[in-house]
């Protein structure tokens, strides 16, 4: 088989990562318009927000821009100031337009098995934008990271614990079919991730 990767491929200029991180935030916002009309939850920090905006009637983006403040320190420590810049970006993008995209899109029928796929396709190449140009949208995975290296736990049952306890919590604010259809999203978000985020396949 041809080898079509170059050893060295160029790096991201700034307007390569300014599309990226817009597209990632852009498309974000979309994934979670279309998760609070269903009254989805979700993981990680993006799932603990939309919870406390449920049970308090707060706004999820305020919420997700604060909930994620501890965590720039982490991703300092463990990852360096830009990656801690674009995330901040980032993150604030995603709060911004999570509140202004309501006014201008809305779902007469949302069917929850689609929407529950569609969230995850969505949310999953957001996340893949952001990824692939040095950023993410904060949160759990960074400070499971910072874990890893200081106590040797292995970042990812970091994460899953802390996913279990937000599904966990869910089931006291949400019905079992909902939080089951919600966790379906998740599952396609964490598919779409494990495929296609493979630094030793492809080249960005």
């Amino acid at each position: 088989m041809t080898e079509i990767t170059p050893e060295n491929p160029a790096r991201h200029t700034l307007l390569d990562d300014a599309q990226g991180l817009a597209y990632g935030g852009v498309m974000a916002a979309f994934g979670i318009v279309m998760l609070t009309h269903l009254g989805f939850v979700t993981g990680q920090t993006a799932g603990l927000a939309i919870l406390i905006s449920y049970a308090t009637g707060w706004g999820f983006g305020p919420v997700f821009f604060a909930v994620n403040l501890p965590f720039y320190w982490f991703g300092y420590r463990r990852l360096g100031g830009i990656f801690v810049l674009k995330t901040f970006a980032s993150v604030a993008l995603l709060s911004g337009l999570s509140m202004v995209l309501p006014n201008y899109v809305s779902f007469a029928t949302l069917n929850p098995l689609l929407g529950a796929v569609l969230i995850g396709f969505i949310s999953g190449s957001a996340l893949l934008a952001l990824f692939r140009h040095g950023a993410s949208l904060g949160g759990v995975g960074i400070m499971a990271l910072y874990l890893q290296d200081k106590t040797g736990f292995k970042a990812g049952w970091t994460q899953l614990i802390f996913d279990a306890c937000v599904f966990a919590i869910a089931l006291s604010l949400r019905d079992l079919t909902t939080v089951a259809w919600s966790f379906l999203g998740a599952l396609v978000l964490n598919l779409v991730i494990a495929m296609n985020h493979r630094r030793d396949r492809y080249i960005a």
